[in-house]
């Protein structure tokens, strides 16, 4: 999956924007203002991290050398992927769904219903 490919999912998700928060180079996915993704668009191959359950996140790392702790993020909770190797599209996919499924858990019932959530 390429950098475009993988812009282009995340903004198909429901309620996601994009910027460039802390620099010209590091592109930003938030839903409800929150972060569940981010990349540097000049690293190559690209990484991408995403935000991940801590025990799900450790064994990633254990099955694929394109997943590491996150760079710069909570070792815990953040994943650093590989988009540009070996891992599946299929995979990236699903590791951005959790991501993203992660951040608009931790919002309120309330808010979820108010953007549209099923609840």
């Amino acid at each position: 999956m390429n950098i475009e490919e993988f812009r282009d999912y995340c903004l198909s998700k429901n309620q996601v924007m994009e910027s460039f928060p802390f620099d010209e180079v590091t592109l930003v996915f938030k839903v409800a203002g929150k972060m569940f993704a981010l990349a540097s668009i000049e690293r190559h191959p690209v990484t991408v991290n995403l935000k991940c359950d801590p025990e799900k996140a450790l064994e990633l790392r254990e099955e694929h050398d394109e997943i590491s702790p996150g760079y710069h993020m909570s070792k815990m909770h953040w994943n650093t992927v590989t988009i540009e190797g070996s891992l599946s599209n299929k995979l990236i996919r699903e590791l951005t769904d959790d991501s993203y499924n992660l951040v608009v858990k931790g919002m309120s019932k309330k808010q979820q219903k108010e953007m549209g959530f099923d609840v």
